[in-house]
């Protein structure tokens, strides 16, 4: 395996090393095949505009959450499937020749396919199905998939539409296919509830070809088997569709797939919108141009060809996943109440002002997404805001992972009064602030999003316990315990949230409200144990429980949500001064700290998903992502030069289909973390104080260019450069901001908007004086 790992890597230069000779396009780095062995099913889509509804790629597997998708080793395809979200998923189809099969279900009609045939970059696919010696090309707009197909001649050529097959996540209650004209079909597929989406989900399609259809047919269950059905219009359980075409013009066919979660007319005004032509390499280029533009908006020179391959690749997976959710006319389905609602974004001129998305929890990414949004994609910040508060309006409670237009309760907390405040805090304002701010004050208080957890939709006593004892206490027993309500951990998790809630009431003018949520913002001192030195779990009486250790083993220690104590001893992210004060001072903190990092160097900084509770430090999970940078706030930035430098090298800096991300990305997560460790930049405390600050560490690349979006900020642009860079010389030795020199290792929002020239010399030794 290790041998193959390095012969695919030195491939992938070599592809890359030419590309980079002719092209300085961002998007030509990215290389989607990266840690695809293992992916889950909203992890990989290529065929896929920046958060496209339609996420259009090849399924060489297609049951389960987990390692489902496109698996880099599993070179079967059965299906092209045009969903891969947040527990969504639908509309897969093949295209075959000879007799018609599709009854018999994807496993008998899968093809194999070679990766050395095969194209992938975003925005399109391309591979050869051996079995047919059909040649499949994939691309999309936001919200139609395109298919060209290159037939056998001589061939009868076939789409198999197995609208009602069992699809990632769980089966389809019922789908509904029916040939509409000579060139089209319509229909649905309802998706079965899962344990995180508690309620159906319909997808509405509508199929359109290029060539008049010789015959249309199809299969459903009867009598507990699947059969062949001659009729115009086959409805019913796994039930799905062919259509057939005896001679196609110069053997290619072409196929557009528009979906809609509303109806199939909102489908069809989605596929007239987006796409009224069948120019295939139009839709392509259009797709390479919009990723190019997006990409674009962070430039990097230098570096190694490896190091921008992995860039680009990260930063397009912050823009790829959290799909689209509403149409093209700003039109969604609202599920949180007993009976499906249709709404409306905001219009401006006739046209949607913004998008809905669906998204899974925003657990953690007050480290990643929300630093990285708010630097170069703040409209991105302000569409997931808008989101997340439509909840609020809708169902009575701003969201935390919305799926389909419903609550999911996936995780614990409430991540969404970070974002929001970060948002409001940095100037980002334009959604509907008098509910957001009213959502989030709900969601503080119990009865909020933080009573339910772990997928639960009965609420809990956690916020009740908070307040009361300062603490959420650890169930008595095993029927009392409740997934993912580990109460250490929502404890830490409160104390941040009500300190966000406290900066965002800082920020709109609320001093009562302000005072409030900072003082309950101080509850994480109710569960450090001044004894050990760790964040110790309490039982209700008060009590410590025991036993206890800092590291474990499995999945979690008791009172920890994916994690242990050794890490999330550190979760005091809004105020880290004084956690380092009760710790003992800056050197014993840095020396604790450090000693973590040396024990966790042997199993390379992570745990194998589901071992969270077994290593002193975990990046392969959100908890842990911060701790790198803490060094600064102790008075030893060096340390956290190092670090932050070795971290990106060695755990995110495989390009190979084999690592990268270490099996778990989380929709753009690990991405938006590499993209910020790449370029130097990162903010402990989310973005979320009334003001914020990017703390400056040691970039990868020789020069930074960041666009900024005169929609929000006053600047052109932030320029980062570095002098002398290079593997070994990961301390900073001086920086100068707009040509004066500059000794924090913060910086703030508020000057970094107006634009400028950050210049961070480099050196093999720590300068100990710089930044503290």
């Amino acid at each position: 395996m290790k041998k193959r790992k390095i012969l695919i890597l030195l491939g992938l230069l070599l592809v890359q090393s030419i590309w980079a000779s002719h092209t300085e396009n961002p998007i030509d780095y990215v290389r989607p095949q990266i840690d695809t062995h293992k992916s889950r099913w909203f992890y990989f889509s290529s065929a896929c505009r920046p958060f496209g509804m339609v996420s259009l790629s090849p399924d060489t597997w297609t049951r389960g959450s987990w390692n489902s998708g496109y698996l880099y080793d599993s070179t079967q395809v059965r299906c092209f499937s045009h969903i891969h979200d947040w527990q969504i998923s639908g509309i897969p189809v093949m295209p075959t020749t000879g007799s018609i099969e599709g009854h018999k279900g994807m496993e008998f009609y899968k093809s194999s396919f070679s990766h050395d045939t095969e194209i992938v970059v975003p925005g399109y696919h391309k591979l050869r199905l051996d079995k047919y010696g059909i040649i499949a090309e994939l691309t999309s707009t936001t919200r139609v998939g395109m298919h060209r197909y290159s037939y056998p001649a001589g061939e009868k050529a076939n789409v198999l539409l197995d609208v009602g097959a069992f699809l990632g996540h769980g089966k389809m209650e019922k789908s509904s296919i029916r040939e509409t004209s000579r060139k089209e079909v319509r229909g649905y597929s309802i998706m079965a509830p899962t344990g995180r989406r508690k309620k159906p989900l319909t997808v509405y399609f509508v199929i359109q070809f290029n060539q008049p259809i010789d015959e249309f047919g199809g299969w459903k269950k009867i009598n507990n088997q699947k059969t062949l059905v001659n009729s115009k219009h086959i409805e019913g359980e796994e039930g799905g569709g062919y259509v057939i075409f005896n001679k196609l013009k110069n053997n290619q066919l072409m196929m557009k797939v528009a979906i809609s979660y509303v109806s199939e007319e909102q489908a069809f005004l989605n596929l007239k919108e987006e796409l009224n032509h069948w120019n295939f390499e139009t839709v392509r280029q259009d797709s390479y141009d919009e990723w190019n533009r997006e990409l674009g908006k962070i430039r990097v020179e230098g570096g190694t060809i490896q190091e921008r391959i992995k860039f680009y690749t990260d930063l397009w997976h912050s823009l790829l996943g959290r799909h689209i959710f509403s149409d093209v006319n700003g039109k969604y389905i609202d599920n949180t109440s007993d009976t499906s609602i249709v709404r409306q974004v905001p219009l401006e001129n006739g046209r949607p002002v913004r998008n809905t998305h669906n998204s899974d929890a925003f657990w953690g990414s007050e480290f990643n997404l929300n630093i990285l949004w708010s630097i170069a994609y703040p409209k991105v910040m302000s569409d997931f805001a808008a989101t997340l508060v439509d909840y609020y309006s809708n169902g009575g409670l701003i969201a935390r992972g919305p799926s389909g237009g419903n609550y999911t309760y996936v995780m614990t907390g409430d991540q969404a009064i970070p974002l929001i405040a970060a948002a409001y805090n940095k100037g980002i304002r334009d959604f509907d602030i008098q509910s957001a701010y009213a959502g989030c004050l709900k969601n503080s208080e119990p009865g909020g999003i933080r009573d339910y957890a772990g997928y639960n939709t009965t609420p809990n006593q956690f916020m009740k316990n908070y307040i009361e004892k300062g603490f959420v206490p650890e169930a008595a027993s095993e029927a009392e315990k409740c997934f993912h309500g580990e109460g250490c951990a929502l404890t830490l998790y409160f104390a941040y949230q009500d300190w966000c809630m406290a900066q965002f009431a800082k920020g709109i003018g609320d001093e009562e409200v302000y005072q409030k949520y900072l003082q309950r913002s101080f509850n994480y001192r109710y569960v450090y144990n001044c004894q050990s030195g760790w964040m110790h779990p309490r039982m209700a009486d008060g009590s410590w429980m025991t036993p206890f250790s800092p590291v474990g083993k499995g999945f979690n220690m008791p009172g920890f949500v994916e994690s242990n104590a050794a890490i999330f001893t550190y979760y005091v992210p809004h105020n880290i001064s004084d956690l380092i004060h009760m710790m003992g001072g800056n050197k014993f903190f840095i020396d604790k700290l450090n000693k973590q990092f040396e024990q966790a160097v042997s199993k390379n900084f992570i745990t194998e998903h589901g071992a969270h509770a077994e290593n002193w430090v975990d990046y392969e999970n959100q908890p842990s992502l911060h701790l790198a940078h803490l060094f600064s706030h102790a008075g030893a930035p060096w340390l956290t030069q190092y670090w932050v430098r070795r971290i990106k090298k060695d755990v995110f800096g495989d390009i190979t289909p084999y690592g990268g991300y270490n099996g778990d990305e989380d929709q753009g997560q690990m991405g938006a973390l590499g993209v910020l460790m790449a370029i130097g930049l990162f903010d402990i405390q989310g973005g979320s104080s009334v003001n914020p600050n990017y703390e400056i560490t040691s970039p990868v690349f020789d020069k930074i260019t960041i666009q900024l979006d005169n929609r929000y900020y006053p600047g052109k642009e932030i320029v980062i450069e570095t002098k002398n860079n290079s593997e070994e010389n990961v301390y900073i030795q001086s920086v100068i901001w707009n040509g004066k020199p500059y000794n924090s290792f913060k910086l703030p929002h508020s000057e970094f908007i107006k634009g400028g020239k950050l210049v961070i010399k480099l050196g093999d030794k720590p300068n100990k004086e710089w930044g503290r």
